[in-house]
């Protein structure tokens, strides 16, 4: 098996059912009593927003790096972020990794296609709504996404970093979403809804909302095993949704 490296903590809600599911889901792909090498480098998910925030794109590309380094000194083989938001600087980042990146955005992107899927909603941190790093793959796909109007963006980042982020999901949370989603179902006809935060499967999921759920933690994680378990990738080319250092 090969060694994940994880970059944590932003936030942790996330970071626990990314253990969980990479070691179990090991565990059940294999059929044995087994558990894969994996280290976590948790940072600060209120650090990476105030960066994001500020637009201060280089400062957050030299966090995550040293967090990367980090993973590196430990001996893992390639790396990834539990997050969507910190992916608007995977492409600096790529440059600067001594590590191999699986990609949440690619990892989802591929889902949506092999759902056929042709025109998906986008919830997420109001900077992965706002920015273009996350639906350009989707768009260059040929794949449509359709964001939610300013307010409601404003509302979602707003139930993200006060609430998910800390683990609280109140009922009156989840009415909203979900009255989002199916907002986005009525006006622009989506077919499903792509989880682009992390923490929003607490609140969100195929059991109770309008559309299907690409939760974007899970595919990852589906992504992560691959890797892991892919004893043949050649050093610094696994296979898979990943980019090179």
């Amino acid at each position: 098996m090969r060694k994940l490296g994880l970059i944590g903590g932003i936030g942790p809600e996330s970071t626990i059912p990314y253990y969980r599911g990479i070691v179990f889901g090991v565990q059940e792909r294999m059929g044995e009593r087994v558990f894969p090498p994996m280290t976590i480098e948790s940072l600060d998910v209120y650090r990476v927003l105030e960066l994001c925030e500020g637009r201060r794109f280089d400062e957050l590309v030299d966090y995550l790096g040293d967090g990367l380094d980090a993973l590196a000194a430990a001996g893992a083989d390639f790396a990834a972020l539990s997050a969507n938001t910190p992916h608007i600087v995977l492409g600096r980042l790529q440059e600067r990794s001594p590590l191999p990146l699986v990609s949440i955005v690619e990892a989802a992107r591929a889902e949506a296609q092999r759902r056929g899927l042709g025109r998906v909603g986008l919830l997420g941190t109001i900077f992965t709504m706002r920015e273009e790093f996350f639906a350009e793959p989707f768009e260059r796909a040929g794949i449509t996404v359709v964001r939610p109007d300013a307010d409601e963006q404003e509302l979602i980042q707003a139930r993200i970093s006060d609430e998910l982020e800390l683990g609280v999901v109140r009922p009156e949370t989840v009415d909203e979403l979900c009255a989002i989603v199916a907002g986005l179902r009525r006006r622009a006809g989506i077919e499903a809804v792509v989880l682009g935060c992390t923490e929003l499967p607490l609140a969100l999921g195929d059991g109770n909302s309008p559309v299907p759920c690409l939760d974007t933690g899970e595919i990852h994680v589906r992504a992560l095993i691959d890797e892991i378990l892919d004893d043949g990738a050649r050093d610094g080319d696994p296979a898979g949704s990943v980019s090179g250092a």
